[in-house]
């Protein structure tokens, strides 16, 4: 299976960045898809960006486009989501996930998922 280990989680105030890292191991990504979600306490798991491996189509909630960017970096297999401009709104639990093929914004359609990271967005 695919193996997907989310890093660079913490604590910032708001307006400050973070950057978070998806590392991919167990296949090749060259025909993946990679997205971004994100779940706050007592609030349904949210799509926040997506990128296709191959062509770079990309996807972001209106909420996040403008101060959110996607990236990834091939030959280490890692996707990453820049978060400019945070909000405490975006504070929640934020996962990666892979499927074979292109990119969606639909959760359910991904197969592989990481074990989150904790972003807080202080006042």
């Amino acid at each position: 299976q695919v193996q997907l280990v989310e890093s660079g989680g913490g604590l910032v105030q708001a307006g400050g960045s973070l950057t978070l890292s998806c590392a991919g191991s167990g296949r090749t990504f060259s025909n993946y898809a990679a997205g971004w979600f994100r779940r706050a306490p007592g609030k349904e798991r949210e799509f926040v960006a997506a990128k296709s491996w191959r062509s770079g189509t990309t996807y972001y909630a209106d909420f996040v486009k403008g101060r959110f960017t996607i990236s990834k970096d091939n030959a280490q297999s890692t996707v990453y989501l820049q978060m400019n401009t945070l909000k405490p709104e975006d504070s929640a639990v934020y996962y990666c996930a892979a499927r074979s093929g292109t990119a969606t914004t639909k959760d359910r359609e991904y197969d592989y998922w990481g074990q989150g990271t904790q972003v807080t967005v202080s006042s």
